[in-house]
């Protein structure tokens, strides 16, 4: 990279952090020595990094010999990705293990000679690492050229080549169709063939976010003696993948996603990327419930698979079912000859009659602890029957169709269960089909105006519950219901710690007077994006691939922790989107491809942020399911395919994990920005899930009027729709000062404007929040 270019490209990266407070090119002012650890977040996140590895072949030459020597290929050894780029991973991480330190820590013995050659080439001027701009971050690292002479001295010493193939992921920008993102480039390619003429035990780590192409280990059977996705995992990478590497840990991930052996092999090949709109055409069938239904031959890798270092026998032996669900009691024992731990993936076989449903559908799992050789764990495994249920659109309702239920346990039969007649489980609301059907069901829910009154009690008698937040309200004058529905105005608040993603409540003198407090946000999911040192954790689809929920709520708990050190309320995670497509460039902030993983990870996650007083904010509230154009483009999807899949994962999250904030998305749904959708929001959020807590934008939101209500337009739009706060409160992005664009108070009291009863409401949403988290200093 050119001198000139790189300081073009800090240039540009300064002007974004000078408005978001944060940025990869930023350094903080101060010592290794004070670089805050959050106490026992280390030993979790090293933990979660080895749970995470997904082992898809082995032949025997994992784990790695006790006494061989070990010659490592490629500069991702050394120039890690740790994780993606953008807000869900710009985090300032107190210190980074990557994989050659963690093989030295773990006293791998390494090929020092070619270690030497990377470590030079890596530290050339001419090969350092570009690491561009917002939305134009590097696809990958350009790779060392190898040549015959360096890989054969090398394998003159070392038993075992371990090949680093590494990708970036990030946010704004998706991946693309081309060598150095979703397929090798020459350079990889050249690498893997040199190696594997050289050494008869080749091991390929595959450091990466997203799911790439991987038809190329087919072509490679026999040559390559294992293969292991081990994400991007987090600073404790290096420790985490080294303790699989070694044994120390036994693999035990499961793929959160389906690996096709062709991009043109997933449903949504065809239909993502789009500039204006998206139709998912494929409706339900996402992911393995199109190959396991339509194209069982077109799967490389299924998900929930992963290979053991163990192995492990599956007994159920206790199933009962019925209208409410099911629950099974299985027996894990360890037949091998080392500990580790097994996922119990229970699936139901739904019967073919009725609706079209895919073949089968993971409705539960759970994991166990780490057995020893010979022993067992009895597991009691429960699954409500949404988890199978079917979306039917002619009676707007969640049923089970007549017929035979049957259950696998690890693809071990377990039982079945026999319904006679169709079951009508839930009854939803309707979605508006016509801008008059909504409009009057709009009217239909105006709430009632709440009595002003000139002095309200103070807010502090209303969190001790001497008096209600009616009755605060009541005292509240427009401005103040005004501030109330917006952020300060832009990122990093001075009302808040350096680097916080903007503040929202007490965001004017009066309301501080009367006792709200600002309420500080801060980005995730990765970790906690500040000018501090904060962890910085695996990314979504790790985690979810450990399978292991409490040890994400654990992990979570500590991030809460932190949260408490540094004067954060709310935590701007989980990232909950469903994986349509591998080339969602934010695909490694999200969990996986089924709805049910991604809400029983996601309501993990939200359970442990909560756990210290605080709020997580699932998001993006609903289907932005790519980055390109997220700002303009339109999700055109069923109602099914949308309660079934692309809702089910946040229902989970908000039913069992009991979110306190939800951030809606950019893109719009059926035609409508989902900041505006009033079905979306209030008649399926908080009318069918029952949810009370806030609801704030994506940063900033796009300007409309409303078709229901001419008059109508942007705050006020918003406001109506029960979407409560727009972050970070100003309309413009280079804002330095919050000005009202007076859309919000505009129509106030006029036919067909806004109510004060709206704003009332709007106001509670965000008071009720205020009274559910914990005070802390700042």
């Amino acid at each position: 990279m050119s001198k000139l270019k790189r300081k073009l490209a800090s240039m540009i990266q300064s002007v974004i952090d000078r408005f978001t407070g944060s940025g990869l090119m930023q350094e903080e002012n101060t010592s290794a020595g004070e670089r805050y650890v959050t106490p026992g977040i280390a030993q979790l996140l090293r933990q979660a990094g080895a749970e995470s590895c997904v082992l898809l072949e082995n032949d025997g030459a994992l784990p790695l010999a006790a006494d061989g020597e070990v010659a490592v290929f490629g500069r991702c050894q050394l120039d890690w990705f740790y994780v993606g780029y953008g807000s869900g991973g710009d985090v300032k991480m107190p210190y980074t293990v990557n994989l050659v330190e963690g093989l030295q820590n773990a006293g791998v013995k390494l090929n020092e000679a070619l270690l030497e050659t990377y470590r030079t080439w890596t530290a050339a001027e001419d090969n350092q690492i570009d690491h561009g701009w917002w939305g134009h971050w590097p696809m990958h690292y350009p790779e060392m050229p190898l040549t015959d002479e360096i890989v054969r001295a090398a394998a003159e010493t070392a038993d075992t080549a371990l090949v680093v193939i590494g990708r970036a992921a990030g946010e704004d920008r998706e991946n693309v169709l081309e060598p150095g993102s979703y397929y090798l480039t020459d350079d990889e390619v050249r690498m893997l063939e040199s190696v594997t003429r050289a050494f008869t035990k080749v091991v390929v780590l595959m450091n990466i976010g997203n799911i790439i192409d991987m038809s190329w280990a087919k072509a490679y059977e026999g040559r390559i003696s294992a293969l292991m996705i081990v994400w991007q995992s987090g600073m404790e990478s290096g420790n985490s993948v080294a303790d699989v590497l070694t044994g120390r840990v036994s693999p035990c991930g499961k793929l959160a996603d389906t690996i096709a052996i062709d991009y043109e092999d997933y449903p949504s090949s065809t239909n993502f990327g789009g500039l204006i709109w998206n139709d998912y055409e494929e409706g339900i069938f996402v992911g393995y419930r199109h190959f396991l239904t339509k194209a069982p031959d077109r799967m490389l890798y299924p998900v929930g698979y992963g290979l053991s270092y163990t192995s492990f026998k599956t007994e159920p032996f206790s199933l009962q079912a019925g209208e409410d669900g099911m629950e099974a009691e299985v027996r894990i024992t360890n037949t091998g000859e080392r500990p580790g731990k097994e996922v119990v993936q229970v699936w139901c076989a739904p019967p073919r009659e009725g609706l079209e449903k895919p073949v089968r559908v993971l409705c539960a799992f759970a994991k166990t602890r780490e057995l020893a050789p010979g022993e067992s764990e009895t597991l009691t495994i429960r699954s409500e029957s949404r988890n199978y249920a079917s979306f039917d659109e002619e009676c707007h309702a969640f049923v089970l169709d007549a017929g035979e239920y049957q259950f696998l346990v690890n693809d071990v039969p377990a039982g079945s269960w026999q319904l006679e007649a169709k079951l009508e489980l839930e009854h939803c609301r309707t979605l508006c089909v016509s801008s008059a059907e909504l409009r009057e069901r709009i009217l239909a829910e105006l709430p009632a105006e709440i009595p002003a009154v000139q002095h309200g009690p103070h807010f502090d008698e209303v969190k001790a519950g001497r008096a209600t937040l009616e009755d605060f309200v009541a005292g509240l004058s427009d401005k103040e219901l005004e501030a109330l529905s917006r952020g300060e105005g832009m990122m990093n608040s001075k009302l808040g710690v350096a680097g916080n993603a903007g503040a929202f409540g007490g965001v004017i003198e009066s309301l501080r007077q009367k006792g709200v407090r600002p309420i500080i946000t801060t980005d995730g999911p990765a970790g906690i994006r500040l000018q501090k040192h904060c962890a910085l954790l695996p990314c979504g689809t790790a985690l979810a691939c450990t399978f292991n929920t409490g040890l994400i709520e654990a992990l979570y708990a500590k991030v809460s922790e932190e949260m408490t050190h540094y004067g954060s309320d709310v935590l701007l995670a989980p990232g909950m989107n469903i994986h349509r497509n591998p080339l969602c460039g934010r695909n490694f902030e999200y969990f996986s491809e089924d709805p049910l993983l991604s809400g029983k990870m996601g309501a993990a996650a939200v359970r442990g942020i909560q756990s210290r007083g605080h709020a997580a904010c699932p998001k993006h509230f609903a289907c932005n399911n790519q980055e390109v154009k997220r700002n303009t483009n339109d999700s055109r999807v069923s109602e099914r395919a949308l309660r079934e899949i692309y809702l089910r994962n946040f229902e989970i999250c908000v039913r069992e994990g009991g979110a306190k904030v939800i951030m809606t998305s950019y893109n719009k749904v059926n035609g409508v920005w989902s900041h505006y959708h009033y079905d979306l929001v209030t008649t399926i959020l908080r009318g069918d899930w029952g949810y009370t807590g806030t609801v704030i934008t994506d940063w900033w939101m796009r300007k409309s009027h409303s078709p229901e209500f001419p008059g109508l337009r942007d705050n006020a739009y918003r406001v109506r729709a029960q979407v409560d706060v727009l972050m970070p409160g100003d309309m413009s992005r280079t804002a330095r000062k919050y000005r009202s664009d007076g859309t919000l108070l505009e129509t106030l009291g006029k036919p067909g404007g806004i109510t004060r009863g709206e704003l009332q409401r709007g106001a509670m949403n965000v008071l009720r929040l205020l009274t559910r988290l914990t005070d802390h200093q700042t």
